[in-house]
């Protein structure tokens, strides 16, 4: 790569293309652990600046009809398809993912934009009865305002869009920060908003660390919501940070997601259905299954099929089509997930496929993991309650639904769950007693854009996705308007 395409990358700020006056940070390709390209690194006077170039933008983009709006995203949903390839390849080289994986990840930060396109007919407001005769009460649905967007590592260019679309058709104007390791397909995505049309301002592209930029970005009172995808710890902060100002939040934070798989089911659906949702982004997804609980009148049958399927699944280069699973993201989250697999097994967890390391790494210097299966682990252990986050399953057996359930709902979080049966009653039951946001029965995810992505208790508050998500990115209004040339002051009804 030459020395002018290392310094190709540039942050958006106010429709201009911009270099970071804190410097530049090196983005590594997690499949050789090798720096391949810089990008700029902004400072916290670059945040405000973005913040206030959305300010100015955001009453002319508001007043815009929606279909103008919409026009312009669904030139984006264009541009994104036919950039597809390009787009899908950098997310390989910054995160890892098996260019599979990626395609279909670009796809689906296109549909953002085409479904969210679509309510330009669709944001409809209320008109209510007053109590007095010629007069109405309206409730609007307007804009927010200025959002800051705070997104993760593991799905780099969906997660774009999944912030942007619906601040876009709501009228909004938005910054957005990626996340360090991964900055490249939201600076791609700069490149198509300004390609598109979208008028200075109103999306603001800028990188940087978390705890210089996000912290701006949180704590300035120009920001009218903070929506962000990450961590448990980073949401909490963010709540901190947002408090000082009353900023409206929403939050999708971590998951431990529970696989029931019961006695009546399909056993060789539950078990590709467990392993892919366990390896999927080398099991770096927040709705990943996180520990499989099996029935124990077939759990030795489903631990004998998923070990024998994990081990047919290809670690490899991630730019072949052939791979199932990538590298881990970083050398920090590889040496997480090992530290976590190896205090379990100090705490009596049996290794039946001990994964681990490959002893010959499909590319030298990348942070490979080979799918690893627990058994003889208990629903106290840390592996059980902790997020792994990685290609690590541990399966577990239980005897009764009422015992799956407990142990589902003894959980911190509650983002996704599944459940694998026939039993309609047992999925009815599933439904009413499993505390999660978002339950699946006989299929996994990923989500679709019309549901609600939404997790209860430390996996977050507010959600993202469909009519209910798009709510958090307008606000309402109330108006009372009175038509009937009567003094307002002789329809108080104080006084009398």
């Amino acid at each position: 790569m030459s020395a002018e395409e290392k310094t190709s990358y540039l942050m958006l700020i106010d429709g201009k293309f911009v270099v970071g006056e804190a410097g530049t940070r090196s983005v590594i390709n997690p499949a050789n652990g090798k720096a391949f390209v810089d990008v700029p690194e902004a400072s916290p006077d670059q945040a405000r600046q973005a913040i206030d170039a959305a300010r100015k933008a955001q009453k002319a983009w508001g007043l815009k009809s929606p279909l103008a709006r919409a026009a312009i995203m669904k030139r984006i949903a264009v541009l994104i398809r036919q950039n597809a390839r390009h787009l899908a390849e950098v997310v390989v080289r910054e995160q890892g993912k098996p260019i599979n994986e990626a395609i279909g990840e670009v796809g689906g930060a296109a549909e953002f934009f085409d479904y969210y396109a679509e309510f330009a007919r669709r944001i409809q407001g209320e008109i209510l009865p007053s109590d007095y005769a010629g007069e109405q009460v309206w409730i609007q649905r307007v804009p927010v305002g200025v959002v800051a967007a705070i997104i993760p590592w593991n799905y780099p260019s969906a997660l774009v869009s999944r912030k942007v679309a619906p601040a876009m058709i709501a009228g909004d104007t938005i910054v957005l920060k990626p996340h360090e390791d991964t900055p490249l397909s939201a600076l791609e995505m700069a490149r198509i908003f300004v390609e598109a049309g979208v008028p200075a301002g109103v999306v603001n592209i800028i990188t940087g660390r978390g705890e210089t930029i996000g912290e701006v970005l949180c704590s300035e009172p120009g920001v009218d919501l903070i929506t962000m995808t990450g961590s448990v710890p980073t949401g909490k902060r963010i709540m901190a940070n947002a408090s000082r100002n009353l900023t409206p939040v929403s939050l999708e934070l971590g998951g431990k997601a529970p696989f029931i798989v019961l006695a009546d089911a399909d056993l060789e659906l539950a078990v590709r259905s467990a392993a892919t949702s366990r390896y999927m982004n080398c099991g770096q997804v927040c709705i990943c299954n996180e520990r499989t609980l099996v029935h124990r009148s077939i759990y030795d049958q489903f631990v004998t099929r998923f070990v024998e399927f994990s081990k047919s699944l290809v670690v490899g280069d991630p730019m072949q089509a052939n791979t199932d699973i990538g590298p881990k993201v970083s050398r920090e989250e590889l040496e997480k997930v090992e530290a976590v697999l190896a205090e379990a097994v100090a705490g009596g967890a049996r290794l039946a496929l001990a994964g681990g390391r490959p002893t010959k790494a499909p590319i030298d210097g990348g942070y490979w993991l080979n799918p690893t299966v627990l058994t003889d682990v208990t629903p106290d252990m840390p592996i059980m309650t902790r997020e792994i986050f990685g290609p690590v399953v541990p399966i577990m057996p239980f005897d009764t639904f009422e015992e799956a359930v407990s142990i589902t709902n003894a959980s911190n979080y509650g983002l996704s769950a599944y459940l694998f049966t026939n039993d309609l009653g047992r999925v009815m039951n599933a439904v009413n007693e499993v505390s999660f946001g978002e339950i699946y029965v006989n299929r996994i995810g990923p989500e679709m854009l019309q549901g609600f992505h939404v997790g209860f208790r430390e996996s977050g508050l507010g959600g993202d996705d469909g009519v209910h998500g798009l709510e958090s990115y307008m606000r309402k209004k109330t108006v009372y308007v009175n038509y009937s040339g009567a003094a307002t002051a002789a329809l108080m009804p104080y006084g009398r």
